[in-house]
């Protein structure tokens, strides 16, 4: 698996990253088909996996239901071999997300993620956006939260994670990582990506099946890999055989890849 830089953060990330989504949460999300959460078996046998294709980056969230938590308690071999991102500013509980930017709730729930996660640092917080006022000050106080807690150790790198173009120029210059969504279907963010790699700042890509709704997958994540800047791809599945198929996909390789992100 190819190692690409996170941007000047100094950490080396595969390019694919493993989405656990699926790990923990099951309702309102927007894949094609249901599915049911995996057991702990299935769990460490998907993280066995990666590790075997070379995948160190593993994507969580607290919105993610109990992802972190089974992250922290399943995760196999060292820490240090592995690269966590997770996010702050959203919770989904009862069915139901809830925001919360404000500096206090910033760091709260990093402290809980820290605990979640069994782990004393972080590699990455991306702020987990909802969309609302991206091109105001609106998520500036909580992207100094975050860049005061980078000050203290507990994280490696700051970031945002959003919705527009113009929110992510507009916290381009404010964090180390920005999260865009690129696929067929959606490609205005290369702009961003493009800007970002002029800055220094390390490029993760969401959604790039689409949630599953691409119809090329392999051709998707090969296009996707190919967007100069990218640092990672991130693309969750409960499969093995997808996620050997995803990473054929992003190294070139015929095949398809079937997983969903």
């Amino acid at each position: 698996m190819e190692m690409r830089p996170l941007g000047s953060t100094g950490i080396a990330v595969s390019l694919l990253g493993l989405g656990t989504v699926k790990f923990g949460r099951n309702e309102g999300v927007k894949y094609p088909r249901g599915f049911d959460l995996p057991d702990d078996k299935a769990v460490v046998a998907l993280l066995e996996q990666a590790r075997v294709l070379g995948i160190n980056l593993l994507d969580t969230a607290p919105a993610y239901g109990s992802s972190e938590e089974r992250i922290g308690a399943l995760l196999p071999g060292r820490r240090e071999d592995w690269v966590i991102v997770t996010k702050a500013g959203e919770d989904f509980q009862a069915g139901r997300s809830s925001f919360d930017f404000s500096p206090a709730a910033i760091r709260a729930s990093v402290e809980r993620s820290l605990r979640r996660l069994r782990t004393d640092y972080l590699d990455a917080v991306l702020l987990h956006s909802d969309g609302i006022g991206e091109d105001g000050d609106r998520f500036l106080p909580a992207a100094e939260a975050l860049a005061g807690l980078k000050g203290q150790g507990k994280l490696r790198a700051t970031g945002f994670s959003g919705k527009t173009v113009a929110g992510a120029l507009k916290l381009l210059s404010c964090v180390d990582v920005l999260m865009v969504t690129y696929n067929p279907g959606q490609r205005d963010e290369a702009a961003v990506v493009a800007a970002a790699a002029q800055a220094g700042k390390g490029i993760l890509v969401k959604k790039a099946l689409a949630s599953g709704h691409v119809a090329d997958p392999a051709r998707a994540l090969a296009e996707a890999a190919a967007l100069p800047g990218v640092s990672s791809i991130v693309v969750g599945t409960l499969s093995a055989d997808n996620l050997r198929r995803n990473a054929e996909a992003v190294a070139g390789a015929d095949g398809r890849g079937e997983g969903h992100g």
